[in-house]
């Protein structure tokens, strides 16, 4: 299973439009993606493309979250969702 932490960069948190964004990005990728906080247990992780389990998780910004993703391209998937995550999408 390919793991990755990243820092959520929008000012705002994982909200609103950080959320959409990033809830699409992970749709797209073509596989199941978790995301939890950096110190939850994996069993609590959530789907990393549902908006509300998104903005349910609560991360705001600086906090450190954990992708996790399992097959083929899970490892370039996890890259560029973490680009995702640490770029702050309100600042656009």
């Amino acid at each position: 299973m390919a793991e990755r932490t990243a820092t959520i960069g929008s000012r705002v948190g994982l909200h609103a439009r950080p959320a959409a964004i990033f809830a699409e990005a992970a749709g797209e990728v073509g596989l199941d993606v978790t995301i939890a906080k950096v110190g939850d247990p994996v069993d609590e992780a959530m789907d990393a493309s549902s908006i509300l389990s998104l903005m349910s998780l609560g991360a705001e910004y600086g906090e450190k979250v954990v992708l996790r993703a399992e097959g083929p391209g899970a490892d370039e998937a996890l890259d560029k969702l973490v680009t995702v995550l640490e770029t702050d999408h309100d600042a656009e």
